[in-house]
């Protein structure tokens, strides 16, 4: 399989270390903690890990296909772009430069409502193939306007978010007064100076802003203005009575991001909701909460065959990819990995992170012998299931 990849960076965490020398302090903190304590955010990636396969080398094998099917389009690969906020401010047109990149490698790009670019944009840059995710508004204008766009713009995909009914306590980012509402303090600026590539390019692009929303953002915001702008227009929390009408209008897929337990998972195939993505938003919310993973077992036993399962959460290579796939995700989603990339590598961070994660996970299916994508959950060691249930 011949895929470039800038042999400088042979891993995501090479990409995050040179990441946080060409970006200021304030953003990489942002891209790169949790909330409270981490506690969960470095649980993810530790519980991935702890799954492991087995080969089955005297099997007859012919080759290994990575691409999956899903909601009808067949990927090249089982994993894509995760959402992820204020794209911009880690890196000037971040979501321009990660959609291109799976466009061209024809995997999924999921553009947040609240990162650094409008849902048309990224609908042209992807020929109308990136899905989008929505943070509920409290209005319902602003609500069907913008789903309204996403269906003009072609989205295939619309993702409704349920773990964000508060905002993370998150002390990095309100020290670096990048909590709502946000400010600019002298620190920030201090760190802006260190960085006078990420300034520059930054003032070439423009200030980022949240494009989506500007149709419905008064003119000339300060930043006390934005904060409580933000605050007045979503409302995180999600019950069934909200997600009724969304899944009335929206005439394509619908999928439930932040599933972490069996029940919501119920309810979500009950309101005929096509997928869910397991997830604790990056260990962004809930510092006490179990791991994506953990989570995924439970529903993945109950809930297989009845709706589309995906994760994300703690991936951070081609083998947790594996690991997630044999641990019952149909698909799974990385974003720090991603911003990682093009925080380090600019305009072809993209590319590039897309190509190490597909070498990453065919040398692994090679590996252990496994033809298609859907055959991980055979090569998973069968302790797994025991240790899963029983440590910690």
């Amino acid at each position: 399989m011949a895929l470039e990849f800038d042999t400088r960076y042979p891993s995501i965490g090479d990409l995050r270390d040179r990441a946080r020398q060409r970006i200021p302090r304030f953003a990489f903190e942002y891209l790169d903690g949790g909330c409270n304590e981490d506690v969960n955010l470095r649980r993810n990636t530790s519980d991935i890990r702890e799954v492991t396969l087995i080969p089955q080398y005297l099997t007859e094998h012919l080759g290994s296909d990575m691409s999956t099917e899903l909601f009808g389009h067949t990927y090249d690969a089982p994993f894509g772009i995760a959402p992820v906020g204020l794209q911009g401010l880690m890196w000037p047109k971040a979501p321009e430069i990660l959609a291109k990149a799976a466009f061209d490698h024809n995997i999924p790009f999921i553009l947040s409502t609240v990162t650094t670019s409008s849902i048309e944009t990224i609908a042209e840059i992807t020929e109308g193939r990136a899905w989008f995710q929505l943070y509920h508004p409290t209005e319902e204008s602003v609500r069907d306007d913008i789903i309204q766009r996403a269906r003009v713009a072609g989205c295939p995909v619309l993702v409704i978010l349920c773990d964000v009914p508060t905002f993370g306590f998150r002390p990095r980012d309100i020290r670096n007064g990048l909590a709502m509402p946000p400010r600019m303090n002298l620190r920030n600026i201090f760190q802006i100076l260190l960085r006078p590539n990420w300034a520059m390019q930054t003032l070439l692009a423009g200030q980022p802003n949240f494009e989506s929303l500007r149709p419905y953002m008064p003119k000339g915001l300060n930043l006390k203005q934005l904060g409580q702008f933000m605050d007045q227009t979503f409302s995180g929390r999600l019950n069934e009575e909200k997600i009724k009408p969304i899944r009335d209008m929206w005439p394509g897929k619908l999928v439930l991001k932040g599933v972490a337990s069996e029940q919501d998972a119920q309810r979500a195939i009950d309101l005929g909701i096509d997928g869910i993505i397991v997830s604790n938003h990056g260990g962004r919310q809930l510092d006490a909460g179990q791991s994506s993973i953990r989570s995924l077992d439970p529903i993945a036993r109950v809930c297989r065959d009845r709706i589309a399962i995906m994760m994300d959460s703690g991936i951070r290579s081609g083998p947790d990819i594996a690991r997630t796939l044999a641990r019952g995700a149909e698909f799974t989603f990385l974003g720090r990995a991603f911003m990682y990339g093009v925080a380090a590598l600019g305009k072809r961070g993209g590319t590039h992170t897309i190509s190490l994660l597909k070498s990453q996970l065919h040398q692994i299916m090679e590996q252990i012998c496994c033809q298609r994508v859907q055959n991980f959950p055979q090569h998973l060691e069968p302790s797994d299931n025991v240790r899963m249930h029983t440590s910690k």
